[in-house]
């Protein structure tokens, strides 16, 4: 009976040691990066991005990941974007050079290059994101975490929420400080299917 018991395990050890990254694909329609800012020193001003596409690996063997994740700019959605009789709403402004300038950087992008880990589960993403052309480091801390099956249509997935502290100002968006607030949280809630 050892024999066999020791037989088992070292048939196993090669299918443990040769596992890899496994590939996942990000689910736009269950990922948006949201955030929150400072409105003129009364209010918290929520808002999101409503389209959003990337990949993520994860390795829970090797301790190893990462995430990209890319945001269609002119899709910022603070729930302003009738104007009324005004000459724009507020979600056209942050479209326009005062903020997210989407005719000229229509895209802002999130790629980690290291991920902590806390057991088999992912803590931390320390990675550069890059918003009007400028490239910063920004961490993300993983506030939940968790792969299985999706219990309708069965497919393996990954899915957590991630969030993060931004100034504007260092990416070169300086409209409205300080009374807009240059200090912006984000939080990033992502579901992917495995490829």
């Amino acid at each position: 009976m050892r024999k066999l018991a020791i037989l088992a395990v070292a048939a196993a050890l090669p299918l443990t040691a040769g596992a890899a990254p496994e590939n996942y694909t990000v689910d736009p329609y269950h990922t948006f990066v949201n955030f929150a800012v400072d409105h003129l020193g009364m209010s918290t001003l929520y808002g999101r991005f409503n389209k959003t596409a990337g990949k993520m690996t994860f390795d829970a063997a090797a301790k190893t990941g990462s995430l990209e994740i890319t945001v269609e700019t002119a899709s910022a959605d603070t729930g302003d974007g009738d104007k009324g009789g005004r000459p724009r709403s507020r979600d056209d402004h942050l479209r326009q050079a005062d903020f997210f300038n989407s005719a000229e950087f229509p895209r802002m992008t999130y790629k980690s290059s290291a991920v902590k880990f806390s057991g088999d589960n992912p803590t931390e993403l320390e990675g550069q994101a890059t918003l009007l052309g400028v490239t910063k480091p920004v961490t993300l801390k993983v506030e939940r975490w968790k792969c299985g099956a999706n219990p309708m249509s069965k497919k393996a997935m990954c899915g957590g929420n991630a969030s993060g502290t931004i100034k504007r100002t260092d990416f070169g968006m300086k409209f409205g400080v300080p009374v807009l607030g240059d200090e912006v949280k984000l939080t990033v809630e992502f579901e992917a299917y495995k490829d």
